[in-house]
């Protein structure tokens, strides 16, 4: 009867894994593929201590060394974004949407 209990629950948690996973996944499509997000406000506590810039070229270069001309969040790794979208979620700005001609400081090129 043990073994049946032992058995029983690593097939359940097995399920709920598989599930929890798949329900990720689809809030992931379901929050990037949003275009009611609110926009990153550029002067809020987060986008003022990360250097978000909604338009890229506009980004302070000698406080921000790390920025390149041409990195913008429309080509970030974070952006959830579909290419062609103006505005998209973003990994940083959880619940909102980022510019794609942004820039932050945790720009990280896509692969």
């Amino acid at each position: 009867m043990d073994k049946n209990r032992r058995a029983f629950f690593k097939q359940g948690l097995g399920v709920v894994a598989t599930v929890s996973v798949a329900q990720l996944m689809a809030n992931r499509v379901a929050f990037a593929a949003d275009t009611d997000l609110p926009h990153v406000d550029e002067a809020g506590a987060q986008a003022t201590g990360l250097g978000y810039r909604a338009d890229a070229t506009t980004v302070d270069k000698t406080k921000y060394a790390r920025y390149q001309a041409g990195q913008a969040c429309g080509l970030c790794a974070l952006y959830q974004g579909t290419p062609d979208a103006a505005w998209g979620g973003c990994g940083i700005f959880v619940g909102q949407a980022v510019s794609a001609k942004g820039w932050c400081s945790a720009f990280a090129p896509k692969a």
